[in-house]
């Protein structure tokens, strides 16, 4: 998918996407037109937030092993979630987590399930882990978007039913959830000053998972994640960094990105180089963004002071 560096114009910001093998935030133009994919890496991003919560779209099979994004054709406001009732309705995916409990599922997406899949863990930066799967065209992908400083592979299914029992079944017997929040993953980045507290942690989770999967005779197929270069600087711990002190749904913002993981940036201010700041993309998610010469409060430069 084509790349556009985002210049001006107002969209409804659908977050960050990984599917291109970069992260990039995904923008429906005003009034309509087909999504924008906008570079942010060494970009400047200066934007205006409008009120209210819009509906993000949904997603379609291109083919039989392929997902896209489409925007709603309405621009429609919506009131909870990021689905208006309209795109709710036609999304071909969104049974997909339940897939291994239903079986009256879109014929698409049981095409879709019926491909390989792997089981994974990803640690974050404070340790937090959890258990997930990824069919095989988005194995990199999916865990290039979990904001994960490690990550690790364990095992190889057949198809999405088998792999979602195998989840359920880490969860059950290891207490290892299949989320963690937003809020939790930016905290432990913003905080981070080692990794090996998260490498043990995620050492020992591997280890017991291998264990859990041998009691169900399936045989771990344990290979690391290789995590993208975009986030190495973030995954290092050095330097002076802090939480972006403004809420990113209201105002006006501007800074530079010069890493990423997941969602989750650190960004340069203008003018202030001796702080890094650590912000959640993904709070943009359903928000109507204004791009332009914006800048962040002055406030948010006074940290630096002391």
């Amino acid at each position: 998918m084509p790349a556009t560096r985002p210049t001006g114009g107002e969209y409804v910001c659908h977050g960050i996407t990984w599917a291109t093998g970069n992260p990039r935030l995904l923008l429906a133009p005003l009034p309509d037109g087909p999504l924008v994919y906008a570079e942010i890496m060494n970009q400047r991003l200066g934007f205006a937030v409008g009120t209210g919560r819009w509906c993000t779209g949904r997603y379609q099979f291109a083919d039989t092993v392929r997902v896209e994004a489409l925007a709603c054709p309405d621009r429609a406001p919506t009131e909870q979630g990021d689905q208006c009732a309209r795109c709710l309705r036609q999304d071909e995916f969104r049974f997909a987590h339940q897939f291994h409990q239903d079986g009256n599922v879109p014929a698409a997406l049981r095409q879709y399930m019926d491909q390989p899949h792997w089981l994974y863990l990803a640690t974050f930066a404070d340790g937090a882990t959890k258990v997930g799967t990824a069919a095989e065209p988005r194995r990199q992908s999916r865990l290039d978007e979990q904001g994960a400083l490690i990550a690790t592979y364990l095992t190889k299914s057949a198809d999405g039913r088998a792999v979602r029992h195998l989840e359920d079944a880490i969860t059950r017997g290891l207490q290892v959830p299949q989320t963690i929040r937003a809020s939790t993953k930016l905290k432990a980045l913003a905080n981070l000053t080692d990794l090996s507290t998260a490498s043990a942690t995620h050492d020992r989770h591997v280890s017991r998972a291998a264990d859990a999967l041998a009691a169900m005779n399936t045989p771990a197929m344990l290979e690391t994640w290789t995590p993208p270069a975009e986030g190495d600087r973030m995954r290092v711990a050095d330097g002076v960094r802090m939480l972006y002190p403004h809420d990113l749904r209201d105002g006006e913002h501007g800074f530079t990105v010069v890493s990423c993981v997941g969602t989750q940036v650190l960004a340069a201010l203008d003018g202030d180089d001796e702080v890094d700041y650590v912000l959640d993309l993904g709070t943009l998610k359903g928000r109507r963004i204004t791009l332009g010469p914006f800048t962040s409060p002055a406030a948010a430069f006074q940290n630096s002071l002391f």
